[in-house]
């Protein structure tokens, strides 16, 4: 497969282990161009070693594959040099301006008409007006699109983006996704970490990896379906009483608070409804209850919830 047809990322069969404890197992992944791919899961999973290995820092123990047309283990020089990665942590110098920053990132590159390109990112990111503000005096959100802009100024075709937004407002994260999906539309392919549920939503497709193993992908659509969980919310004044008697009863996975409402989950919709009845009665009454939709934060718990199980039962062993 070649041309605008080959995957921008494919990888298969993934390890990496530390002190004998393997935190990426057997990971492969497949990115297409201009796709957004959100990859989820708990701290310590092996997202951001994953990601780390994509873009040529780390090498694997085991496993092959490519980035951008580029065998990981033979051409990760070249690799780092034509993916934009912005890391967990704001790594730009804080006592240069934003103008001092891009220029330096634009020497580190190599970048012909350099004061043009700094110019134009600048533009691009909407950074004009503190473009002579120290880096060290900017605020999360600006911190976190000066960051962008370093990554993308040397228009890379690949965008990593290892929990790019942990820290910043609300109003900062929608304005750094919709840039983000700017980018995309201009063909630019983006794979991204993050635990925020609303941004796993604003992906084309999602990833989820727990223990190193990746236990689910697909659309966000696709993967809710694929849980085969049930919702029912429970509403009224005396849900708390509720949620005390429902939890436990069989049929009942999870329990969870939503503002003045209560979610209750599981996988058999009569076993559920059920358990929920019996403990309306038992506290009372007071409530409604509904069937509702599923949310992805009720997926990803359950997922968890699996591969931790499956994890305890590995005899080897995995987790510290």
């Amino acid at each position: 497969m070649t041309g605008e047809d080959a995957p921008i990322i494919a990888i298969s069969g993934l390890t990496k282990s530390y002190s004998g404890r393997k935190v990426v197992d057997d990971v492969a992944l497949e990115v297409r161009r201009g796709e957004i791919v959100g990859f989820l899961g708990p701290n310590g999973s092996g997202k951001t070693t994953t990601i780390r290995m994509i873009c040529g820092l780390l090498k694997p123990d085991s496993g092959s594959g490519t980035c951008l047309g580029l065998d990981i283990l033979t051409q990760s020089a070249r690799i780092k040099r034509e993916v934009g990665y912005m890391t967990q942590r704001f790594s730009l110098y804080e006592d240069l301006t934003i103008r001092e920053n891009l220029d330096f990132v634009a020497r580190v590159y190599g970048l012909a008409d350099r004061r043009a390109r700094v110019t134009e990112t600048v533009r691009r990111l909407g950074l004009e007006r503190r473009r002579d503000q120290l880096a060290g005096a900017l605020s999360g959100g600006w911190k976190q699109r000066l960051a962008l802009a370093a990554s993308v100024m040397h228009e890379p075709k690949l965008l990593l983006l290892d929990e790019p937004t942990a820290g910043v407002d609300p109003q900062a994260r929608r304005e750094f996704w919709d840039e983000i999906h700017r980018l995309a539309a201009d063909g630019l392919t983006v794979l991204v970490s993050t635990h925020y549920m609303d941004e796993a939503e604003r992906c084309h497709r999602i990833v989820y990896i727990a223990y190193g193993r990746i236990v689910a992908r697909g659309t966000v659509a696709e993967v809710i379906a694929a849980s085969g969980l049930s919702t029912i919310v429970v509403t009224g004044a005396n849900v708390v009483r509720v949620a005390a008697a429902v939890r436990g009863r069989d049929g009942v996975e999870q329990v969870a608070p939503f503002g003045n409402d209560l979610h209750v989950v599981g996988t058999d919709p009569e076993r559920l409804r059920a358990a929920v009845d019996a403990a309306i009665a038992e506290a009372g009454g007071g409530v409604t209850a509904e069937t509702g939709s599923t949310g992805l934060e009720d997926v990803f718990i359950r997922l968890m919830q699996q591969a931790a199980l499956a994890d305890d039962s590995t005899p080897s062993g995995r987790r510290p």
